[in-house]
């Protein structure tokens, strides 16, 4: 199934789909199975898994009213692979090694990397972390204090949270227990050729940047995205990076140091850079791309990599295309991905 055919199991509640991949939502932070009766999203908010553990690897965790997590997926998987998994979340606070997993589960620890990561998407390192980090979220989320949801959750001590938590949660523990009270973020809007354009940025970087048709939509997608910070619009402060973004969509390159503030995945971190080291002008496809990052068979996760990328143009999630000459997906729609390669495209 493509997107397209995803979304529209997705709008129909088709139970059928069910397994054969989940959605996330962004401005919730939640992943459902197709079938979820909860009220359908905006389509520019949802991004698509092949598996739960992706969408959680990702940041999401799963809806309680679905329990997407309790689906089998509709394509075979060895049976060893759930037993892995299960022992994962049994074991939070254990060292995970290859080696101790392996012979949990009676086979090679090659082949045990290499058909978790098919199966699932991740690696099982990656798999715990993002368990251990969804326990301590849920912990947070319900009232628990920031050192008993972390202990709760299978850390070991809280320096090593609080060192990848700007990755991970995108602000302290105690911040994000707070709903992210404290963050404040300025934004603005302005016109430009492919319709109106905002740009939002904390006091480390750029946080967002959309593209759109109407303010009042963009501003709703930013609010969605930061429910409890500080938005204030400041047209003035933002106007430097305003201008670099207009020029660049007049015909300019962009300026290499815009500073960005953002939070990814390890996986999403990978292939934003392999997006900023493509050449101004030039694209690359979805296999391309996967390949560079030494796995050839992520095309996929390259392909929801670009979907969820928040600061568009600065990060050119434009210039990732089909081996087939097709555009594929674009978020702010495909006339204004094909508007902006035929911008960069050599002249003469």
């Amino acid at each position: 199934m493509n997107e397209d055919q995803r979304w529209q199991a997705v709008l129909q509640r088709d139970r059928e789909a069910d397994g054969a991949f989940v959605y996330a939502v962004r401005s919730t932070g939640i992943y459902c199975r197709p079938s979820c009766p909860s009220r359908r999203p905006q389509r520019a908010q949802v991004v698509f898994y092949e598996r739960p553990a992706a969408a959680e690897q990702a940041g999401f965790r799963a809806c309680r009213r679905c329990q997407p997590r309790q689906i089998a997926p509709s394509a075979p998987e060895p049976e060893w692979v759930r037993a892995a998994c299960d022992y994962i979340e049994a074991h939070p606070g254990e060292p995970l090694t290859l080696d101790t997993l392996s012979a949990r589960v009676h086979v090679s620890p090659y082949h045990l990397q290499r058909t978790f990561k098919r199966v699932t998407g991740v690696t099982p390192r990656q798999y715990a972390e993002a368990r251990r980090l969804e326990r301590l979220k849920t912990g947070l989320k319900n009232g628990g204090t920031v050192t008993g949801a972390l202990y709760e959750a299978g850390y070991g001590s809280s320096s090593r949270l609080y060192e990848r938590s700007a990755d991970q949660l995108g602000m302290t523990p105690a911040a994000y227990r707070k709903g992210g009270l404290g963050m404040q973020i300025h934004y603005t809007l302005a016109a430009c050729r492919l319709g109106r354009l905002l740009v939002a940025a904390t006091e480390k970087g750029l946080c967002a940047v959309s593209l759109g048709d109407a303010d009042a939509a963009l501003e709703a997608a930013l609010r969605q995205e930061y429910p409890a910070a500080d938005l204030r619009r400041a047209d003035a402060a933002l106007g430097e990076w305003v201008h670099a973004l207009t020029d660049y969509l007049s015909g300019q390159p962009l300026r290499g140091d815009l500073p960005l503030d953002v939070q990814a995945t390890a996986f999403q971190r990978q292939v934003w850079d392999a997006l900023r080291a493509i050449p101004y002008g030039q694209t690359r496809t979805y296999s391309q791309i996967a390949l560079s990052l030494g796995n050839p068979k992520a095309t996929r996760a390259v392909g929801h990599a670009c979907a969820s990328n928040p600061v568009s143009l600065v990060i050119p999630c434009h210039r990732a295309v089909r081996a087939d000459g097709g555009l594929g997906g674009y978020r702010w729609g495909l006339e204004r991905k094909r508007r902006l390669l035929e911008t960069e495209a050599p002249k003469g």
